[in-house]
């Protein structure tokens, strides 16, 4: 497996206005790599520098082998790039705009109806595609710009929020599209978003940005054990018991524990940091030896965004 995308120490700025600074990262082939960051972090930004629309200040870029600032219209024939605006020909129909669009993105001629025909079909147009695109919804409309997009089996795809302003129920099927054609197709994804839960499911890594700067690259799984490590044990129990937090603290493979607002009295639910789930049954018999009745473990799984907000309040501290 090579690397499709390599940055390294990427610096950009707007006029005065430093946009990014030093961002180092690489993104493999076949894998779906997240940008993830508030507004103004500089994601759009390091897409538009990734296909060579912007030229970076210092630093090196290198995309499908090739470096955009210099070969920006090689590398725009190889990618494809949804915004969050679908920019379609609102008065033509689902099949004229793909049809259209495939012609500028230079698909042969004689395989332009077959290529239109089973994107409209993947993405669940055909019984509206000679319907115009203006009269679509703005799920459909998105789920339209997302098969312009693949009409030239880019090699890499660019995705910039891609469900921003959806329903819930079109936002899925977007996603669910996203993850089946991808994989089909073979492609590399670069996914912008601020949609925490949908880089979670779609994502097999992510770069976390704070404005201008990097703050942490990794799967999900090698952020969690490096910013948060192990995982948390929920306690709940019938009643309210004193417990002996010094012995629980003493466990092998218990990293901490949290109580409540009087840590002195007796708890009623508690959070006990273990190695791993084998700790459970230990954790479990201690509190009943102390007297505990319990009503709940529940071990609790480190979602991307704990990494996140961990991260971010920690990139606040060194600025504050």
């Amino acid at each position: 497996m090579f690397n499709v995308i390599e940055v390294d120490r990427l610096t950009h700025y707007y006029g005065p206005r430093q946009s990014l600074d030093g961002l180092t990262f690489e993104v493999r082939q076949g894998e779906v790599f997240g940008l993830l960051g508030p507004n103004g972090a500089g994601k759009t930004t390091t897409i538009r520098l990734l296909n060579g629309l912007f030229t970076p200040t210092s630093g090196t870029i290198r995309v499908l082998g090739l470096d955009p600032a210099r070969q920006g219209e090689q590398v725009r024939a190889r990618t494809g790039v949804l915004t969050e605006t679908p920019a379609l020909y609102e008065r033509l129909t689902a099949r004229q705009n793909l049809m259209f669009f495939a012609t500028l993105s230079g698909v042969p001629a004689r395989e332009r109806a077959e290529r239109v025909n089973w994107l409209l079909e993947q993405f669940d147009l055909t019984a509206r595609a000679d319907d115009l695109a203006g009269a679509f919804s703005k799920g459909m409309k998105q789920r339209l710009a997302l098969a312009r997009a693949m009409l030239h089996r880019p090699e890499l795809l660019f995705l910039d929020e891609p469900t921003a302003g959806l329903d819930p129920e079109a936002s899925a099927q977007v996603r669910d599209w996203i993850a089946e054609v991808t994989r089909q197709e073979g492609m590399t994804v670069v996914l912008c978003t601020h949609i925490l839960s949908e880089a979670e499911r779609l994502c097999d890594r992510v770069a976390i940005m704070a404005p201008r700067r990097l703050l942490a690259v990794g799967s999900l799984d090698e952020l969690a054990q490096r910013l948060l490590p192990g995982q948390r044990l929920q306690v709940e129990l019938y009643e309210p018991c004193s417990i002996d937090f010094p012995r629980l603290r003493a466990l092998p493979g218990v990293l901490g524990v949290e109580t409540g607002a009087n840590p002195a009295g007796p708890a009623r639910e508690l959070v006990v940091q273990i190695k791993d789930a084998s700790i459970v049954p230990d954790v479990a018999s201690a509190l009943m030896q102390m007297g505990a009745r319990l009503l709940r473990l529940q071990p609790e799984h480190v979602s991307l965004e704990d990494v996140y907000f961990k991260l971010q309040q920690s990139a606040e501290e060194v600025r504050a």
